[in-house]
């Protein structure tokens, strides 16, 4: 396991580095899986952080937009922020031949190849060994549960699969889930299965580590679990037994002791909360008008009404009390 190098707050190049990255980033991102705003340019790209992780690693946050709406109250342009960590190397390994990103041309880092460090196997080792060793590097923090250790020396790999994130897998014991588009605020994927394992709730793997952010705003970006890796999920498990004639009974009925389980301990983790969400509803509603209207010109006719439409909300039934629940339940979710 090779060690780990002592974190530093601020990259130690010379100038503004986005210089050297911003033509290259901009033709790369829409082209990834995670990439909310697919078949569109990059119009705006800003650096929100960045910090070096290691020598030769770069974890970036920026911003993104496709045109300059203003978000109200001053907020950032409308637009997403993905998380980036970026391998800088005068000659990387052929082994990284599909992470590339490209040669830099200009600024700061003119002459060195850029890729994807996440599918660098030494950045994969040194992210496990931040976690296993809580701590910080500029706005990053390193945490984890003292009581459920994570060993050292477990071999990374990186899935393929995934479609909104990315995500490491370790010695197939742990699974590192990297957000690629972060949200303000704590990750439900590190919220909720850890207020589950509170209340003793066994039938979500308890998160183990997880990292966060501090700058441009408080933030989840990552978290390690526990790995089932001979686990299938029950949509394959309900095609098998179509497919084979078998009865499915049984599992139907595992299955809802399995969610009964879950939202009972979801009602007692988060109470009902009170209600009167519709402000909040309608201006994140008029927001988005405001930048689809803003991209789509043929929409302005309809902004007047849609407006109107939006602020009648605050003034209705806020209705019953709001309740926490699993937001995207179907049988693919299940293991």
């Amino acid at each position: 396991m090779p060690k780990t190098a002592p974190l530093r707050a601020r990259p130690a190049y010379p100038a503004e580095p986005m210089a050297s990255l911003g033509g290259l980033l901009r033709e790369w991102l829409p082209k990834q899986r995670w990439f909310a705003g697919k078949d569109r340019p990059v119009a705006e790209l800003g650096l929100l952080s960045l910090t070096e992780l290691f020598p030769g690693c770069l974890h970036l946050l920026v911003h993104t937009g496709h045109g300059p709406v203003p978000a109200p109250g001053g907020a950032l342009p409308a637009g997403d922020c993905y998380q980036l960590l970026l391998g800088v190397r005068e000659q990387p390994s052929p082994r990284l031949g599909r992470a590339l990103i490209g040669q830099v041309q200009d600024g700061p880092l003119a002459g060195r190849t850029v890729y994807d460090a996440l599918h660098d196997p030494r950045t994969a080792q040194l992210l496990l060994e931040r976690l296993r060793q809580p701590g910080t590097a500029g706005p990053l923090r390193f945490e984890c549960d003292p009581s459920r250790p994570v060993p050292g020396g477990l071999a990374p790999r990186i899935l393929d699969a995934e479609q909104s994130n990315s995500s490491l897998v370790y010695g197939d014991e742990f699974i590192l889930k990297v957000f690629r588009r972060v949200q303000p605020g704590i990750n439900p994927d590190l919220e909720v299965p850890s207020a589950l394992a509170r209340q003793g709730c066994g039938r979500v793997p308890a998160p183990v580590a997880w990292l966060r952010t501090t700058d441009p705003y408080e933030a989840t970006l990552g978290v390690l679990q526990p790995f089932l890796h001979d686990a299938s999920d029950g949509w394959t498990l309900a095609l098998q037994a179509l497919s084979s004639g078998d009865d499915f009974t049984a599992q139907a009925h595992e299955l809802g002791r399995a969610m009964a389980d879950v939202h009972l301990a979801l009602a007692s983790a988060f109470p009902a909360g009170a209600p009167g969400e519709n402000g909040r509803t309608a201006a994140a509603m008029t927001e988005r008008l405001t930048a689809a209207a803003h991209c789509v010109p043929a929409l302005q006719p309809f902004v007047p009404g849609l407006r109107s439409a939006f602020a009648a909300l605050t003034t209705c039934d806020s209705g019953p009390p709001a309740q926490r629940i699993h937001g995207d339940l179907h049988l693919g979710q299940v293991l």
